[in-house]
């Protein structure tokens, strides 16, 4: 197959009443824009849209002879259960997260909590990557916001030991402008009441992660744009948290989602542009990753974003936001064996808009608020009709499951 010529191109990025904290966002949001963009262009303009702020991408090149002038949006294609590749089947969301206080939420990543002893008294926290974290019920309202700046991804296990008793341990990524690191929470399941827990600094921009247990351990893991994963232990130190030495793993290009599947002793992370890897999740194991599954637009279109397991009945499900056509697919994790089972989209129901363009998602195994058998909750980056409003929708697991046919 011949080679065409590569235009010459030029970006400049101008920030329009942005404050410096919301610049990374934006800046990232060009990045995806241009890895999107399949076509040659002549000239030209478009505003990248964020709750609160935009900002205008300006590209200028020289174009390949014929090229038209495009609009960067236009690459990404129908999305959902439009999608080109492998049918997505549709599922309807059965709650969506409401913030009355504020208009715009910058909405990224989930995660999911449940009682086990009383599956009804369940919340689900949500970052807001210019604000805060916010932690609602599970009929979508807030019950608690921390005012912590631009966390991005978040995570928790239960069972962390702390001189007052057990805790759930939270903690979320943050990348303030000189003020990297990882923001660390206490959540008491007696009351249902979050505190802040300290916050660990780190030399490089943290960008994706999540959090695991190896027995009695516990681990954070951060992902970055530079391809690195940092994995680190924590334990509640007299006044505060003591963050252990990192392990460092390498992938080749920019890195975010990542779960921890601590039964199995390993670890997921999605390289947006290339696939999912896994790795030894044991510090003394081996550091070399293997391919899970490949951005080929049939099954996942880049970016990839948000990994999540699902557990039912002694089986284990890896689901995967395929960012890039707002579609969900899903493995059956057999060992060292992951199948394809298929793939659903989230559309619009009688009450509840539909999801697009998933950051992060979380799922949670088990009964929890009103969903007997489990659910799953995503970001989404519209939510209709509320213009500049992102949101997390969650979605019932019996009703993906009998979408996939499971």
């Amino acid at each position: 197959m011949g080679t065409r010529a590569s235009p010459v191109i030029s970006v400049v990025l101008v920030f329009i009443g942005v404050p410096p904290h919301s610049r990374r966002g934006l800046t990232r949001d060009k990045d995806r824009v241009l890895r999107r963009h399949r076509l040659p262009m002549s000239r030209g303009l478009v505003m990248i849209r964020r709750p609160k702020y935009f900002a205008l991408l300006t590209v200028v090149g020289l174009s390949v002879l014929g090229a038209s002038c495009a609009s960067l949006e236009e690459d990404r294609g129908p999305q959902g259960v439009l999608a080109p590749g492998d049918p997505a089947r549709p599922v309807m969301a059965a709650v969506e997260t409401v913030v009355t206080t504020d208009t715009a939420v910058d909405a990224d990543d989930p995660a999911l909590w449940a009682d086990p002893a009383d599956p009804s008294r369940a919340v689900m926290f949500g970052t807001d990557k210019s604000d805060g974290l916010y932690v609602h019920n599970l009929d979508g309202t807030v019950r608690q916001f921390l005012p912590s700046g631009p966390v991005n991804n978040v995570d928790l296990r239960a069972g962390f030991p702390t001189p007052q008793g057990e805790r759930v341990l939270v903690a979320a990524s943050n990348d303030a402008p000189g003020a990297n690191g990882v923001n660390l929470y206490l959540f008491d399941p007696a009351t249902l009441a979050t505190v802040d827990y300290g916050f660990h600094a780190t030399p490089y921009e943290p960008y994706g992660f999540c959090v695991g247990r190896r027995g009695d351990d516990f681990h954070i893991v951060v992902t970055t744009k530079a391809g690195t994963v940092h994995q680190m232990t924590v334990v509640a130190g007299p006044t505060g948290p003591v963050i252990g030495a990192p392990r460092v793993l390498t992938l080749g290009s920019q890195l975010e989602g990542c779960v921890v599947n601590d039964a199995a002793d390993t670890l997921y992370v999605g390289e947006e542009d290339v696939g999912v890897w896994r790795f030894d999740f044991d510090p003394a194991g081996s550091g070399t990753p293997t391919e899970i599954a490949r951005v080929d637009r049939i099954r996942i279109r880049d970016d990839v974003e948000g990994l999540s397991i699902m557990r039912d009945g002694g089986v284990e499900y890896l689901i995967v936001s395929s960012q890039g056509d707002s579609t969900y697919p899903v493995y059956r994790i057999e060992g060292d064996g992951h199948v394809y089972l298929g793939r659903f989209a989230i559309v619009d129901g009688p009450v509840i808009d539909g999801v697009t363009s998933t950051d992060g998602l979380d799922a949670f195994s088990g009964p929890i608020g009103p969903f007997p058998q489990g659910a799953v909750a995503f970001h989404d980056d519209i939510d209709s009709p509320n213009p500049g409003q992102q949101n997390y929708k969650i979605v019932d697991w019996r009703d993906i499951k009998a979408a996939l046919g499971l």
